[in-house]
């Protein structure tokens, strides 16, 4: 009877967790979404070289490994195995934008670099910059040049007849006087 009785606590504790109601079980996220209604922050991850058509585009076979790692920056995974590959890999999630990888592949012939393997959605710079831009402004954008029909469509400005008149006519401004531009600064003698 003791054991059973020792035993009791033990019972009650595992099947508390089958007693308590389903709306009082901790909330669950899905998704994105904390109880279907919040979304939690996430932390922007950014590994490797960001890489556009334009960068690699400067890149030619024959340069050496100096001139690469110039014009592309250090590669994310060097192999010691396998020195005549560079491997610039590069990964971006960022809470409202689609994660993007990428790999881009140089190979050397020695100290030259032999080839490079390029994916097809590599995109250009302005591409690149629009595709993980979050920020949407509201409402319409300010115009900030005008055409040059509207330029030639502003009214001349107005000259008034109390305009001072310039200042090489009239010399220099009443109360002023300038010491002569070869005067010797400061009396350091």
């Amino acid at each position: 009877m003791r054991p059973l009785l020792a035993s009791l606590p033990l019972i009650a504790l595992l099947g508390g967790c089958s007693l308590m109601p389903s709306w009082a079980s901790l909330p669950s996220v899905t998704g994105d979404k904390v109880l279907g209604v919040l979304t939690p922050y996430r932390v922007e991850v950014v590994q490797g070289n960001v890489l556009t058509k334009e960068m690699v585009a400067r890149v030619k076979p024959g340069m050496p490994k100096a001139q690469v790692r110039d014009l592309l920056g250090s590669p994310l995974l060097t192999d010691i195995f396998h020195e005549s590959r560079w491997d610039y890999v590069f990964t971006i999630r960022r809470q409202g934008a689609q994660p993007q990888q990428r790999l881009v592949v140089a190979e050397f012939d020695g100290d030259r670099l032999k080839a490079l393997t390029v994916p097809d959605d590599l995109p250009a710079e302005n591409d690149f910059v629009a595709a993980i831009n979050t920020f949407k402004p509201s409402g319409k954008q300010p115009k900030l040049e005008l055409s040059e029909a509207e330029r030639e469509a502003l009214p001349p400005p107005k000259r008034s007849a109390e305009a001072a008149p310039t200042a090489a006519a009239e010399g220099p401004a009443p109360g002023r006087t300038y010491p002569p531009l070869d005067a010797k600064l400061g009396s350091g003698s």
